[in-house]
């Protein structure tokens, strides 16, 4: 991809029209503080701990750009339990000028709600082949948790697209994390661009990434070796029995 003409150049908060900074998802902090993203044409990742709104500004930008909340294309239209915010109403998209001809919103936690869906339509009378052609083959349902989720990524994600990934290293091994690394560099190399969340110090560490870390006090750029989840996975294996003397206490021995 051209890095200087991305599918998504950025992100706005439109702040004219938000009811109250008192109210969710508004009083994050991440949020409150949100004026503009600008974001990498190859990948992005959003970064920082459970609670500051990592997936609540992921679901807003796959749902501003068209995806589906709980995940997959722009043809995917079901909803289990409507429990997405009001934020995306809030967002402007900063477009490039070019159109990505794939896309795909990834949501570990109703990964599952959208193989079912795809089994459902799959059962249902069709001119068309199986959705599952385009996941391997195989029934999601059928593979394991980190099976399904790769089999995604290997095979659904075919380039020239905009992949928005919400913790997709969920049930994916270290070794497949790596894989998926790999996958990436493919996909980048086919024009792709990817806007990811992560807890994974593995995963994120694509190179030349820019890295975003949200907080209670707003959102701050990164390099890989200042965001958290690095600095905590090293110190852990670094001092692994100094750590767990401190977490379990003084009476842990080894």
């Amino acid at each position: 991809m051209d890095l200087r003409d991305p599918y998504l150049r950025g992100v706005e908060l439109d702040r004219t029209g938000i009811p109250s900074f008192r109210q969710y998802p508004f009083h994050l902090g991440a949020i409150r503080s949100l004026h503009r993203l600008e974001l990498h044409p190859q990948v992005t990742y959003i970064v920082g701990d459970n609670g500051a709104g990592k997936s609540t500004l992921m679901e807003a930008i796959a749902v501003a750009w068209g995806f589906n909340p709980e995940g997959g294309t722009k043809n995917f239209s079901f909803a289990t339990r409507p429990s997405h915010s009001a934020l995306h109403e809030h967002i402007r998209l900063v477009r490039g000028s070019r159109k990505p001809r794939d896309g795909f919103f990834f949501r570990a936690e109703s990964y599952y709600n959208l193989a079912t869906h795809m089994e459902e339509l799959d059962n249902d009378f069709s001119f068309g082949p199986p959705i599952r052609d385009s996941y391997g083959g195989q029934s999601l349902h059928e593979q394991s948790h980190g099976e399904s989720f790769f089999a995604a990524f290997l095979h659904r994600f075919g380039g020239q697209g905009l992949y928005i990934l919400d913790e997709p290293e969920a049930a994916l091994s270290p070794l497949r994390q790596m894989a998926m690394l790999a996958r990436m560099r493919e996909l980048v190399e086919a024009s792709s661009q990817f806007i990811i969340s992560t807890h994974s110090p593995i995963l994120m560490a694509y190179p030349g990434a820019t890295i975003y870390q949200l907080t209670a006090d707003g959102i701050e750029l990164k390099a890989y070796e200042e965001t958290d989840p690095y600095i905590i996975t090293k110190q852990f294996l670094n001092n692994r029995d100094k750590m767990l003397n401190e977490l379990f206490g003084s009476g842990h021995s080894t």
